[in-house]
């Protein structure tokens, strides 16, 4: 049998606030999850993506996955000669000549040295690899960065709609080469310019061919022979046959100058031991000399007065992973708030223990009154009503209102309109409505019961005269508590009979 709340008042709210700061774990849990894994997966991405201020980054003496000696052992037996070199300014000395210069990290570069990559030699090709803006610019290259990948693409060299005309990537193919992209910047369109690989190789033709390539991968030793990356990084670097391979393990010091500022000077004595280094092994300066890789570790706080580049999170991510990043998490949110409040009416369920009825109906009625949930409250109640007088108004299980109503108003008094008022009406809108109605059904029912023949009564007392209307009693004598299921209603005590007369 449903319960019947017979008070929802202000009183039974106060209560209702402590469940309510227990549910912060439905929200807390599930965007904890998510954000979990989103560290999880951008941690893990950082790790497996080589570091190029590591030492053995790209360096031919490396045989590490990040190290660079397979390219080198490919670029001997092709012929080219392979001088590695650890002091910047000792490899651009060394590219008199035809000879090409790579830089596998040209962002450990101080910025008074990037001034000496504007006056090298003629017949020279310069490769850098993932330049940084700045770089660029001191270079005087005509390419700025436009749009980073998550992660490197093999695609042709025609990708991006673009024949691509430089014969190395023509042979090489498909190549992993697209990551970080280049372009033209708007105040240079007329530079002469030619990109492959969707962007992420670019060749400026002048007295200094500079090739600048967005992607590590082809050079490494863990991605040499996937694809076309071999012949790609060997046409790049083979072309003049001699390499000067920039070999950093850190932020390279400043230049020497006068009084140690200023731009990058030319000392006799380098310039002689800068062609002496010979090839295939260590530089000239020995492993003690400033032009060493040991020096540039024991200088590394000198390279703080250089300004590195940027490297903001939302830069190191593609656009379409932010906006897909955007469509889960508000999908996320949409799951957290459909699984956080239960949607639709109140489904029955079977209680694991008995509970008291007195508790039932108030816990049911804090509930409609914490919804404003007066309809279905006075529904709950005209269901109840009904449940009662059918059965002693001897009418079927599902009778027609009209004559449900015509029943009720032959038995208990009153119009049919009345009835059918109070039984199927309107929906009240306040609490002092939905009590007035709990008051007026509960009179009803015990008068239809006490007018029924033959029904068993609970009290002694005399019989309630039938009311003529179904209005709730007068308010200036209100019930303390209206009768239900646990206080049963207050029975008056039958006055004594005054005593009979003798008749002698």
């Amino acid at each position: 049998m449903t319960a019947v709340p017979h008070h929802i008042g202000p009183a039974a709210s106060a209560p209702a606030a402590a469940p309510r700061r227990r549910r912060w774990h439905r929200l807390a849990i599930p965007l904890g999850l998510a954000g979990l894994l989103i560290t999880i997966t951008v941690v893990t991405h950082a790790v497996d993506q080589p570091d190029p201020t590591e030492p053995g980054f790209l360096s031919p003496v490396a045989t590490d996955a990040d190290g660079g000696s397979r390219l080198a052992d490919a670029l001997r037996d092709r012929g080219v000669v392979v001088q590695r070199e650890t002091d910047p300014l000792l490899a651009v000395l060394a590219t008199a000549g035809r000879a090409t210069l790579f830089v596998p990290a040209p962002g450990l570069l101080h910025p008074d040295t990037l001034g000496a990559l504007r006056d090298l030699p003629g017949r020279t090709r310069l490769v850098l690899v993932d330049p940084p803006r700045q770089v660029l610019e001191a270079a005087g290259v005509p390419l700025v960065p436009a749009g980073r990948r998550w992660a490197t693409r093999a695609v042709g060299p025609d990708a991006g709609g673009r024949p691509c005309t430089l014969p190395e990537a023509a042979r090489a193919g498909v190549a992993a080469a697209e990551r970080q992209r280049y372009a033209v910047p708007p105040g240079r369109s007329g530079a002469a310019v030619d990109r492959c690989y969707a962007g992420g190789l670019a060749r400026v033709p002048s007295s200094v061919e500079t090739v600048v390539i967005g992607a590590s991968d082809p050079f490494r030793n863990d991605r040499i022979d996937e694809r076309g990356n071999r012949e790609l990084a060997t046409g790049l670097l083979g072309t003049t046959g001699r390499v000067v391979w920039l070999d950093l393990d850190g932020p390279a010091p400043p230049p020497p100058g006068p009084g140690g500022t200023g731009g990058p000077s030319w000392p006799a004595d380098r310039e002689g031991s800068g062609r002496g280094t010979g090839t295939d092994g260590p530089p000239g300066g020995g492993d003690g000399g400033p032009g060493t890789s040991g020096g540039n570790r024991g200088d590394e706080g000198s390279a703080a007065d250089g300004q590195p580049p940027p490297s903001p999170l939302w830069a190191a991510f593609p656009a379409w992973f932010w906006a897909l990043l955007t469509q889960l998490a508000l999908a996320a949110l949409l799951l957290v708030l459909w699984r956080a409040r239960r949607l639709g009416p109140p489904v029955a369920e079977p209680l694991p223990v008995a509970v008291r009825s007195a508790e039932t109906v108030l816990g049911r009625a804090r509930l409609y009154q914490r919804a404003r949930a007066r309809g279905p409250a006075a529904d709950t109640l005209r269901s109840a009503a009904l449940a009662r007088l059918l059965p002693r108004l001897n009418l079927p299980a599902d009778p027609p209102p009209d004559a449900v109503a015509a029943a009720v108003a032959a038995r208990a008094g009153g119009t049919a309109a009345q009835a059918h008022d109070l039984l199927y009406g309107a929906e009240p809108t306040t609490d002092r409505e939905l009590l007035d109605l709990a008051r007026s059904l509960d009179l009803l029912s015990r008068t239809v019961v006490a007018g029924t023949p033959g029904a068993a009564r609970a009290d002694a007392g005399p019989r309630p005269p039938a009311p003529t209307r179904f209005d709730p009693p007068a308010a200036a004598d209100p019930p303390a508590d209206p009768p239900g299921p646990d206080r049963p209603a207050a029975v008056p005590r039958p006055r004594s009979a005054p005593p009979k007369e003798d008749p002698r």
